[in-house]
């Protein structure tokens, strides 16, 4: 009988290990549930999205418009102040009545592409390489001499600038064109109280030195997706971490409700945006024929499109994706960014957000892929056909910045294979975060296998 028990012990032991394995491994994709979502007036959202007061401080509009020229293209069809600004930024009264031109949401999420605008495409332009406090340091000097009723534009301008030059001098990264996001966030929270987002010069969290590269997903994506960002860990209400950029100039919480108030509108905004469509001919016969492939080989975790297309919604572990693992595995080696937002403003009310980190990215939809590129998490694989052919993907590659030209065939942008690492226009995967390795199902397909799937792509 005590045999008996030991053995049943032992099964029992042995059952909690395998399930606490499995818990921590995560070695099974992971179905992500959907939380429920705001309503709202997507016509406003685009209103609030491009006009809208968000950030609420920013460089004063005089200075500003002295700095910068007129922009000619006015993408937007702004009229008033904006009409005279970039699309990625808004002219807004600060509290004192100050007129004050501040970043907005375009910054990361729109694109020029082939001459034209496309909102809700990231942004594989940006240029993080570069260190802007000094800067900000030059504007506050500027600003702190002036006296009288001028002197309201420093105070319109401070929160602005005191962000900025806490910020700016780890807001760096090695290549052009990807984007600091993750990494932004947490060195803002750094500095604010979760309970009242109240800033303070003294740094509360302590954060790696390392910041993280990311792509920027494009946002026609999010209609579909249960859980933001790549690794998935973005649930509950999705417009309380659209307005985190709040976070850049927002005084306390009472601020951060009056803006949460324009973000269901936002996101409704957001679920209206389709994907441009292919702008060259297609063929129809070897479109079909890539269908069967991607049905067969990848709609597992990728989804079905059409009318009765289906999107599954899975987080896909590391041991089964095997990319560069840097971005998600931060959240674990260092937490502190995850407690602070799941003890936070953004986790009260009747819509809250939460943060829930898994070891592993999900798998997003491809609507619009062929316009997405670069691609990866990372954007370390320059275009489809390197992305579905893992051995021909260069080490070291370097596109145009200035004249940046477009492979419709492939797709992607046309760059230069390099021999090792250079200046800030050479992307180089040997570093950490950057790297390229990984979801390698498209290597045994055969080279005319990978054609078709690509044609049937530019269909999505």
């Amino acid at each position: 009988m005590k045999k008996a028990i030991t053995v049943l012990m032992i099964m029992i032991s042995s059952v909690a290990f395998v399930q606490l394995n499995n818990t921590f491994q995560k070695e099974d994709p992971q179905y992500i549930p959907p939380s429920k979502q705001r309503s709202g007036d997507a016509t406003k959202g685009y209103q609030y999205l491009t006009t809208g007061d968000y950030l609420k401080s920013g460089i004063p509009y005089s200075f500003f418009i002295m700095g910068i020229p007129k922009d000619s293209n006015n993408f937007l069809q702004r009229t008033g102040l904006n009409e005279k600004l970039p699309h990625d930024f808004t002219a807004v009264k600060a509290p004192n009545g100050e007129i004050v031109v501040a970043p907005n949401c375009l910054q990361c999420h729109s694109q020029v592409f082939n001459g034209k605008l496309i909102v809700g495409l990231g942004n594989s332009f940006s240029d993080f390489t570069v260190n802007r406090q000094s800067t900000a340091l030059i504007a506050e000097g500027m600003l702190k001499k002036l006296t009288g009723i001028n002197a309201k534009k420093y105070e319109a301008a401070k929160n602005f600038i005191t962000a900025l030059k806490a910020i700016s001098p780890k807001l760096i990264t090695s290549t052009k064109g990807v984007n600091l996001a993750d990494g932004l966030a947490a060195l803002l929270v750094s500095h604010r109280d979760p309970a009242t987002l109240q800033w303070s010069d003294k740094i509360s969290l302590e954060l790696p030195d390392e910041i993280i590269p990311t792509d920027v997903p494009a946002w026609w994506l999010l209609k579909k997706k249960h859980g933001m960002f790549y690794n998935g860990f973005g649930r509950g209400d999705f417009g309380r971490f659209l307005m985190a950029s709040n976070l850049l100039t927002v005084t306390d919480t009472t601020e951060a409700a009056e803006a949460d108030t324009h973000f269901n509108d936002v996101l409704a905004f957001i679920n209206s945006i389709q994907p441009p469509s292919y702008p060259k001919p297609i063929n129809e016969q070897l479109a079909k024929e890539g269908k069967e492939i991607f049905t067969a080989a990848c709609s597992n975790c990728h989804g079905t499109y059409g009318d009765d297309g289906r999107y599954p919604n899975l987080l896909i572990p590391e041991s089964i994706i095997k990319t560069d693992s840097a971005l998600f595995t931060s959240n674990y080696s260092n937490p502190q960014f995850v407690e602070w937002f799941n003890k936070s403003w953004f986790t009260s009310g009747d819509h809250p957000a939460q943060l829930v980190p898994y070891r592993g990215y999900i798998a997003p939809p491809l609507d619009g892929i062929w316009v997405t590129a670069p691609y990866m998490h990372n954007g370390s694989v320059p275009d489809l056909e390197s992305m579905l052919n893992s051995t021909a993907r260069p080490t070291y590659w370097q596109r145009s910045f200035s004249k940046p030209s477009y492979n419709y065939d492939i797709p992607g942008w046309n760059h230069e294979t390099k021999d090792g690492p250079g200046g800030s226009e050479v992307y180089n995967t040997t570093l950490k975060g950057y790297g390229n390795y990984g979801h390698t199902f498209g290597d045994h397909l055969s080279a005319k296998e990978r054609k078709a799937v690509i044609e049937y792509l530019k269909t999505l």
